[in-house]
């Protein structure tokens, strides 16, 4: 299991769900209670879903770019978007929503939306590009077990998997393709 914090914590576990329905990203959200505003209270619509699907395949490609010289995923290379548009997207979903800073009495400054709307989409973008732009970034790797398009934070320099079911996945795979290739 990782940990980590900064932009990654909200970044990494949303594009690593497989499959974001409205029940999913609802309970999702209320997991993450940084990630909207009223988190607690959220419930999904389908504008809301296709913006963090759309959200979610520009940060894939980014991702994968990111992780040159090393391959992308292999179940998520054919579809990743080309570079400008995943980024003119993730730009795009990061501007949607203007913040305001408010000073609470504990010295701490949030950027809070200035309205309702399309806060999540702007929150989760600008995380993405906070870690992008950031040191962990040199940490990020793509799985490359079977059919998986995930991606990781190598925490030291001999891990190749994300978490050992992903090791065990590849070596039962590679078993397979070495005694079943002769027929």
């Amino acid at each position: 299991m990782q940990t980590w914090a900064g932009p990654g914590v909200l970044v990494l576990p949303l594009i690593d769900q497989d499959a974001v329905d409205l029940a999913g990203l609802t309970a999702w959200v209320r997991a993450h209670p940084q990630a909207a505003p009223d988190a607690v209270g959220f419930v999904a619509d389908e504008e809301t879903l296709t913006a963090v699907r759309e959200l979610r395949a520009a940060v894939r490609a980014l991702f994968a770019r990111a992780v040159r010289p090393g391959e992308p995923s292999p179940a998520d290379a054919a579809r990743l978007l080309p570079a400008p548009e995943a980024l003119r997207r993730l730009n795009t979903a990061a501007a949607r929503t203007p913040t305001v800073p408010v000073l609470y009495w504990d010295d701490v400054v949030r950027h809070q939306a200035a309205g309702a709307g399309e806060q999540l989409v702007a929150v989760l973008a600008r995380a993405a590009i906070g870690f992008l732009a950031g040191p962990d970034r040199r940490r990020l790797r793509a799985r490359h077990a079977p059919r998986c398009v995930r991606y990781f934070l190598k925490e030291h320099p001999r891990q190749e998997w994300c978490e050992p079911s992903c090791g065990n996945r590849a070596r039962v795979a590679r078993h397979h393709a070495r005694h079943h290739e002769g027929g």
